[in-house]
């Protein structure tokens, strides 16, 4: 059964349980799915209300290309938990000859670089989210300005919690170009996108504060 077509209470109970996936790159894809989730209900509370004509064009596409990343998030909370799986049983195989260990090498380093391939998308996805919630500041429907602010700080996170899972992975990595190709864009993806997170809180809350 995928992650995704679990109740709550089944997810939480799995990622409560002694098993190590699913874990925290498939919260985070989660986080990103509710932040998606979240920019495209306020999108879809401002189409069709008069107060908010000059801005239906920009909520009907937000809408849609919200809803298309919050399906894409769903499927990498799986995705993250099967390349980590891969990764225990590439560990699992047979290293009792020459040809084994070699074997079982391989299969280690291309299920390691899964691994840290799956959370880099997370944050991905979660940047691409935050633009399109940055667009409807101040161009959204004020009666759901809260529910904006909670998205940016569902993507925030889980662009953190994500980088963490990219992180933990890449000393394992003996592709050392293709670690520090992922650790420069995975900090180029924070230094703009986390300040962007925290700026759309911060401009929603003093809008609700009527500051």
């Amino acid at each position: 059964m995928l992650l995704q077509d679990h109740t709550v209470q089944q997810f939480t109970e799995a990622l409560a349980s002694n098993a190590p996936a699913p874990g925290g790159g498939s919260v985070a894809a989660l986080e990103g799915a509710l932040g998606a989730s979240l920019t495209a209900m306020v999108a879809n509370l401002t189409l069709g209300r008069k107060a908010y004509a000059e801005h239906w064009a920009l909520a009907e596409e937000t809408a849609a290309k919200a809803e298309a990343l919050r399906v894409q998030l769903n499927a990498v909370m799986d995705e993250d938990t099967r390349a980590y799986l891969a990764v225990t049983a590439a560990y699992a195989l047979p290293k009792g000859t020459d040809e084994e260990k070699a074997a079982r090498s391989a299969a280690i380093q291309s299920a390691m670089e899964d691994c840290t391939a799956v959370p880099f998308s997370t944050m991905e996805l979660c940047a691409k989210v935050l633009e399109l919630t940055e667009g409807l500041v101040g161009k959204s429907n004020k009666n759901a300005a809260s529910d904006l602010g909670v998205a940016a700080l569902s993507l925030g996170s889980a662009i953190r919690g994500a980088w963490l899972n990219v992180l933990i992975n890449l000393g394992s990595l003996k592709n050392a170009v293709l670690a520090e190709d992922y650790r420069r864009r995975g900090q180029a993806l924070n230094e703009i996108y986390l300040p962007l997170a925290d700026r759309i809180y911060r401009q929603v809350a003093s809008e609700i504060a009527g500051e």
